[in-house]
């Protein structure tokens, strides 16, 4: 079955074959669509009995995950906006030096952090870190307390989250945000 533009792999696990898809981009973590399917020479009796937990189980998410990560291609999509995310992180090291810990360098910070992984970046915090100036632990502490204050969600498991109404609003008053940035993006 074929899908939009992206990069699919294919599993067979008798009878059933099992396509998994990631978008165009670097591949950060498991695919975004999978479908099972019965194979064209699956034995009726084997379909008939539909796809049973075993297939579930004995499908390899790492094993396709290394494969989509070596067939993406080597230059992620997210360095055509590495500019305009420069950007952010350059206005959130002026927040932090000019207010120090505030709400208003949080939600900059949040709205970056959010980006960079909502792109598909493998290491967020230290990229932040980086360009802040600052460790890594020190910009992961940022990221605890903003989540504390309701200015990032999180997401169960998983690195990211959304924009919290406390952040959005202080965005809203931040000098020098690119203009192609809303707060309500995302």
């Amino acid at each position: 079955m074929p899908f939009s533009e992206g990069l699919e792999v294919v599993q067979f696990r008798d009878p059933w074959w099992i396509t998994m898809w990631w978008p165009e981009g670097a591949v950060s973590g498991g695919p975004q669509k999978i479908v099972i399917e019965a194979a064209p020479d699956a034995p009726p009796g084997d379909v008939a009995r539909g796809i049973s937990t075993t297939v579930l189980r004995r499908l390899d998410l790492a094993e396709a995950v290394k494969k989509a990560q070596e067939t993406a291609p080597a230059s992620p999509p997210w360095r055509a906006e590495e500019g305009r995310l420069v950007e952010l992180a350059a206005l959130a090291g002026r927040l932090l030096g000019g207010e120090g810990v505030s709400e208003r360098y949080l939600s900059v910070l949040c709205l970056t952090y959010r980006d960079l992984v909502d792109k598909g970046v493998q290491a967020p915090v230290p990229w932040l870190a980086e360009r802040l100036g600052r460790k890594p632990d020190s910009v992961k502490d940022h990221l605890k307390k903003a989540r504390r204050e309701g200015l990032l969600t999180s997401r169960a498991g998983r690195a990211g989250g959304d924009l919290g109404e406390r952040a959005r609003e202080a965005l809203e008053g931040v000098e020098g945000l690119p203009e192609e940035v809303t707060p309500t993006e995302g």
